[in-house]
């Protein structure tokens, strides 16, 4: 009594539904890898004390947090890090990107404008 074509359509609906649940868990799969991989690499390269320092910021800054630890996966795979970075260097690294990211910021008065003012009057 089913449409032998309603009963495709079925068919061909649920294969993809289930593509896409497959294709979902492969990338988070790649995704733990990838962050496996990074905390890893953290480990090797950070001690202690410098990786506390990196959680509570990513803790307090997400955003910053990530930005440090791409800066130093990138110094890392480059070999620009000698050995374990301590808590100093990791503090030195973030002050440079403070520095980078901070802008001057001006302020400017126009005398013209405030001279005429219609409180004299």
């Amino acid at each position: 009594m089913a449409d032998p074509e309603l009963t495709n359509i079925r068919s061909q609906r649920m294969q993809d539904l289930q593509q896409m649940r497959t294709d979902q868990q492969k990338q988070e799969e790649m995704a733990v890898q990838q962050e496996n991989a990074i905390n890893g690499l953290l480990n090797q390269v950070l001690d202690q004390q410098a990786r506390a320092r990196l959680n509570t910021i990513r803790v307090a800054k997400p955003e910053k947090g990530k930005q440090l630890e791409s800066i130093i996966v990138q110094m890392a795979t480059t070999g620009q890090v000698g050995g374990k970075l301590s808590e100093n260097d990791l503090v030195g690294i973030l002050e440079r990107i403070n520095a980078q990211i901070q802008k001057k910021t001006t302020v400017k008065f126009d005398r013209r404008r405030a001279a005429i003012d219609s409180d004299s009057d």
